[in-house]
């Protein structure tokens, strides 16, 4: 992690911040995404998204994709008034993003199991928090490619 990302949550966490940390491929961002990280940020005072590099995406979802770098992606999720800040990582999982912030919160869609949610123990080791959300909206970045390809 950057020294000036580390520097900014530390400054938060001595501000006695609540840090809310969640993560995904954020490839073509739609309402489920929207609504998802405004009720992750509920959960506390600042919002950190781990966002999958474009090579963990491809090696996660396939080879065509993502649909938009990772550049493209970061810039959407950070307009977002729900995201504070935005973390790209390499790896196959955000474990050691998550052991680096050491957020009071670890969020993810209601579709995980708090068991099999990465860094989950961990979190849980200090006295944090692990949480799911449940999905409002009936999309995914799969189901929209998948009608663009029905549909070309």
């Amino acid at each position: 992690m950057e020294k000036e990302i580390k520097q900014q949550i530390e400054k938060w966490k001595s501000e006695g911040k609540r840090i809310v940390f969640t993560n995904g491929c954020f490839d073509i961002i739609h309402a489920g995404h929207v609504d998802y990280l405004e009720k992750a940020k509920q959960l506390g005072d600042v919002l950190i998204v781990g966002l999958n590099s474009d090579n963990s995406v491809k090696r996660l979802k396939g080879e065509e994709r993502p649909i938009n770098k990772q550049e493209h992606r970061k810039r959407v999720l950070q307009a977002l008034r729900s995201v504070d800040m935005v973390i790209i990582f390499d790896e196959d999982t955000p474990e050691r993003l998550i052991k680096e912030i050491k957020p009071d919160v670890l969020v993810k869609g209601g579709d995980w199991s708090i068991d099999s949610i990465v860094g989950a123990d961990f979190v849980q080791s200090y006295g944090g928090q692990v949480k799911t959300i449940d999905f409002v909206y009936d999309t995914s970045t799969t189901k929209i490619i998948s009608k663009i390809k029905s549909q070309g």
